[in-house]
């Protein structure tokens, strides 16, 4: 009998696949800010402040958790033949997402500390997907005609 486990995502390519995401993630942040902006003036101190960064937080979740959920795969997540799944290799949770994204900031603000775990874990993983419970497989090529 085969075992039909999908192979780990290798460390290179998910950091590739981060570089080319965190393009495509300015252009959201960017065209995210201009509404915001525009309504509220300036957002450079105070109040203001605090809540466009709140909001564009809330536009960066919302960018990721609809990738994650509706097909495990964010744009270049797509082009890098990525896909999110849980443990059992199936789609995750809305529950698995939040988490993912949150303890991946965290990792980011500590100097990419969750991201440097999977070069000394077991299993190559990110220290969120380790601790969400999700893991990242690569997408197989399709056959050709």
């Amino acid at each position: 009998m085969q075992d039909h486990t999908p192979d780990p995502a290798p460390f290179l390519v998910r950091i590739a696949a981060m570089i080319y995401e965190s393009l495509l993630v300015t252009a959201v942040v960017f065209i995210a800010a201009l509404p915001f902006l525009y309504l509220a003036g300036s957002a450079e101190a105070g109040w203001r402040h605090l809540v466009f960064q709140l909001y564009l937080l809330g536009i960066l979740f919302t960018y990721f958790s609809v990738f994650w959920l509706r097909s495990g795969q964010t744009l270049s997540m797509k082009t890098w033949r990525i896909r999110l799944v849980n443990r059992s290799g199936g789609p995750i949770t809305f529950r698995q997402a939040v988490l993912r994204f949150f303890l991946a900031l965290l990792g980011l603000l500590l100097a990419g500390a969750g991201f440097w775990w999977a070069l000394f874990d077991r299993d190559r993983q990110f220290l969120h997907d380790r601790i969400a419970g999700t893991r990242l497989v690569r997408v197989p090529r399709k056959a050709g005609p």
